[in-house]
């Protein structure tokens, strides 16, 4: 994965997040099932907006948010996804762009309005999501930019963006691109709603398009339908090069060329907000691996940005992550270098 002017390219829902604090009450009130994603109308975003609270709005987007972790931690990215030539639209890309991610995707000028997530909070720092795509459900398989492919050493997909059938052509046409380019593709599962709706289209993704897997333990169980972990992850060997599963306090298990590394969560004082976490490990996993670094240190670093996003509200980084992460990378340097 040589001489690539990008380390990664992310290929996802361009959203701006909308996150409020609520009580499990709220929750069964609204009839909202607490840490997953639904997706939204426009009249039912509106309704629910008006009955949350105060609210922190910031843009968003998983991939979005795990390309704005790798420009915190000094990695060079890019971004595709579609927005509205609206406010939210003109917000999104100059949050992104401001932190150092490159997105020159035209700006849709009809058709739905830019995509918001309604996110609520609840004491035990579980995240629930309500996803009204908007403009997202427009992005097709004229989007992808074939040099921006061809420049990244990682194509990154988001799973999030799996329903429309166009967005899945658009998966297909950037694998093929990264593919003959001698590139990577990764996909991030994202949520078991996701992979409920599609479970065979996505295993026929993972199967033939996809070299690296990120999934939390529900979305791995879910794609092989088992409710065991240890079957689900024997069901994904073999199928992809690396799989990166990511159980939270348990931490997470990289599995690759026959052998497993099991990896140790990175202890937090206080569990704020789960927002990102899974995005943020994605983001600290890819930047392991652009520079060669081994797959357990890949999953350290990813485990240390997973920790930092869920002790603040919000899924950017308030910390330097480079910093953040420069003793796990000087580490694994020096025992680089003893070896050689």
């Amino acid at each position: 994965m040589a001489n690539a002017a990008l380390d990664v390219l992310g290929i996802g829902n361009a959203i701006v997040d909308v996150i409020a604090h609520a009580e499990d009450a709220f929750l069964e009130q609204e009839a909202l099932v607490k840490g997953t994603m639904a997706l939204i109308d426009a009249a039912r975003a509106e309704a629910l907006y008006r009955l949350m609270g105060p609210a922190i709005e910031a843009s968003g987007g998983s991939t979005a948010n795990t390309m704005a972790g790798l420009a915190s931690l000094g990695g060079t990215g890019a971004f595709i996804g579609k927005v509205r030539d609206d406010l939210l639209g003109s917000v999104f890309r100059h949050d992104l762009t401001a932190q150092g991610v490159r997105f020159a995707t035209p700006a849709a000028t009809s058709g739905p309005g830019t995509a918001r997530c309604l996110i609520l909070v609840t004491p035990d720092g579980q995240r629930t999501m309500n996803t009204y795509l908007g403009a997202c459900v427009e992005l097709g398989p004229e989007d992808v930019d074939p040099e921006l492919v061809r420049a990244a050493q990682v194509t990154y997909l988001e799973g999030y963006l799996f329903d429309p059938p166009a967005a899945q052509e658009a998966f297909r046409r950037a694998a093929a691109i990264a593919h003959a380019a001698g590139r990577k593709v990764a996909l991030s599962l994202s949520d078991p709603f996701c992979v409920d709706r599609h479970r065979a289209r996505f295993r026929e993704l993972v199967a033939g398009h996809v070299d690296i897997l990120f999934a939390n333990e529900a979305e791995i169980c879910s794609l092989y339908e088992t409710t065991e972990f240890a079957a689900a992850a024997a069901a994904v060997r073999g199928q992809v090069a690396i799989a990166a599963l990511t159980r939270s306090e348990q931490g997470s298990l990289i599995l690759a060329d026959g052998a497993e590394h099991a990896i140790a969560a990175q202890p937090v004082a206080r569990v704020v907000d789960t927002t990102g976490a899974g995005d943020l490990y994605a983001a600290g996993f890819l930047y392991g691996l652009t520079r060669g670094l081994p797959l357990p240190t890949c999953g350290a670093i990813g485990s240390l940005c997973a920790a930092e996003i869920i002790s603040h509200i919000g899924a950017r980084p308030e910390a330097r992550l480079a910093e953040l992460v420069a003793p796990v990378i000087y580490a694994a340097a020096r025992r680089l270098g003893l070896e050689q």
